[in-house]
């Protein structure tokens, strides 16, 4: 008889302490990459020794950096760099994430982009350009806050369900604080069924896996529409480009 295997905790709750206690510190990205790595491996992503990966939109680099200890060859990517000392002896590249120079990157067995497509102006022209820095068999790891779940205005959540320009007005009145996403400057609107949509219209990158990234095990919800835009507080989608087709596809 095989060993039982205990199903792992829902992460949110966790989360959501930390961030009562200690706010997005490195720790709290920390856990939410440790348990993006166990979903990706769950979905059957090889990690580890020659596995050639690029976190893209790296920020601190806490995501590669996790991926750096499994034996991955991660190459970070941002704006600027803002990698935390541990992890400024790796690759690092500029990368202009609202563009479309992406032939500089390279491409990769794994991609990695994560809490960064809330932050476009041209999300769409991303994901119609993402297979580029990806190898034949390669995988995208997408996940994103979308804006009608509970955390969609980040900072000013809940009062982004009165709307972009209402909502961080009401805040502002009732903080009393500086605000640092700004709707239509930092922070856009998105939604888990128009993303679906592009991407199915683009063709070039399959949905192998999606899940609301903070519980998993509840994956069903993201193919419920309208539902799953209020109750999955940030989606993650696995994307894979076909064997077929030509390495960083040129068009």
């Amino acid at each position: 008889m095989a060993p039982f295997t205990a199903r792992p905790k829902m992460i949110l709750p966790q989360l959501l302490l930390r961030f009562a206690q200690h706010r997005d510190d490195a720790v709290f990205y920390a856990m939410q990459a440790t348990d993006s790595i166990r979903w990706l491996q769950e979905k059957g992503v090889r990690l580890g020794t020659g596995v050639r990966v690029l976190d893209l939109g790296c920020g601190h680099g806490v995501f590669g950096g996790q991926l750096r200890r499994m034996g991955c060859e991660v190459t970070f990517a941002d704006e600027a760099n803002y990698l935390l000392p541990e992890h400024r002896d790796g690759e690092w590249k500029a990368a202009d994430l609202d563009g479309e120079g992406w032939d500089g990157l390279g491409t990769y067995d794994l991609v990695i982009f994560s809490n960064v497509l809330e932050h476009l102006r041209q999300p769409r022209r991303f994901l119609a350009g993402a297979d580029r820095l990806l190898k034949p068999g390669g995988r995208l790891y997408l996940s994103w806050t979308n804006w009608l779940s509970p955390w969609g205005g980040h900072e000013f959540s809940p009062w982004h369900f009165l709307g972009p320009r209402l909502g961080p007005a009401v805040y502002d009145r009732i903080a009393k604080r500086p605000r640092f996403h700004r709707p239509d400057d930092n922070l856009f609107i998105t939604h888990i069924g128009r993303t679906l949509g592009w991407l199915e219209e683009d063709g070039r990158l399959v949905v192998e896996a999606m899940a609301p990234r903070y519980y998993t095990e509840w994956e069903g919800l993201v193919k419920v529409p309208l539902v799953r835009e209020f109750l999955t507080w940030n989606c993650a989608l696995l994307l894979g480009l076909p064997e077929g087709d030509g390495e960083g596809s040129a068009r």
